[in-house]
């Protein structure tokens, strides 16, 4: 299995001149970084916080019937994630608005601007993307809303809207209630591993910014 882990660290350079040293510290401007030097016997040594870096190992397959599946998986995932990515930060918009308006009538029209969006962004893939690609789809706005589609459409605009769009999805056995469980579904837990890959290789953008509504 394939392991993902964070190693959060910083280059410290130094060299042990005697066993006797003294130590001091001061800033050096790095921009955003974290940064500074150390003097160690007269020598300064400067040093520097550096970003996380995400470690992946090479996915490994059993035969290749694996790995085509993989690649298919793969190219599944890179397809519809950004469709995914935008749904959620939409809707992180929606909720920083409402957050803020306690009009009734603007909020109706607040959610009802972003019921078009989704109508708009969403429908149209249930008639263009394969019945994998649209399964993928709705579990990937799990992912980045912690909603299913349905619940987005039941809370957003109404419950008749999100059983019309139920059915329309059934049609081609698409479920909008799908959830992303990485840590049950096996499936899903390749997508995120796929997910950070591309991340990591600049395949994909992540979303940078989560809002959570208090």
């Amino acid at each position: 299995m394939e392991i993902s882990f964070r190693i959060s660290f910083n280059i410290f350079i130094f060299f042990l001149l005697s066993t006797k040293f003294a130590l001091g510290q001061n800033q050096i401007d790095y921009g955003q970084r974290e940064s500074g030097y150390t003097i160690i016997e007269n020598d300064t040594i400067p040093w520097v916080f550096l970003d996380d870096i995400l470690v992946l190992e090479k996915p490994t397959f059993s035969n290749p019937d694996a790995r085509k599946k993989y690649y298919i998986l793969r190219h599944r995932v890179i397809k519809v994630y950004p469709y995914a990515k935008g749904v959620g930060e939409r809707l992180d918009t929606l909720n920083q608005k409402l957050s803020i308006e306690n009009r009734r009538v603007k909020r109706k029209k607040l959610t009802r601007k972003y019921y078009k969006f989704l109508k708009k962004r969403f429908e149209p893939e249930l008639h263009k993307l394969t019945i994998s690609e649209g399964q993928i789809l709705s579990k990937l706005i799990f992912r980045e809303t912690e909603m299913t589609v349905f619940e987005i459409i039941k809370s957003y605009r109404n419950r008749f809207n999100a059983i019309i769009w139920g059915i329309t999805a059934n049609w081609w056995n698409i479920s909008l209630r799908n959830k992303y469980l990485p840590e049950v579904h096996e499936e899903d837990a390749l997508i995120e591993r796929i997910l950070l890959r591309a991340f990591a290789n600049n395949d994909l953008e992540p979303r940078k910014y989560y809002y959570k509504p208090s």
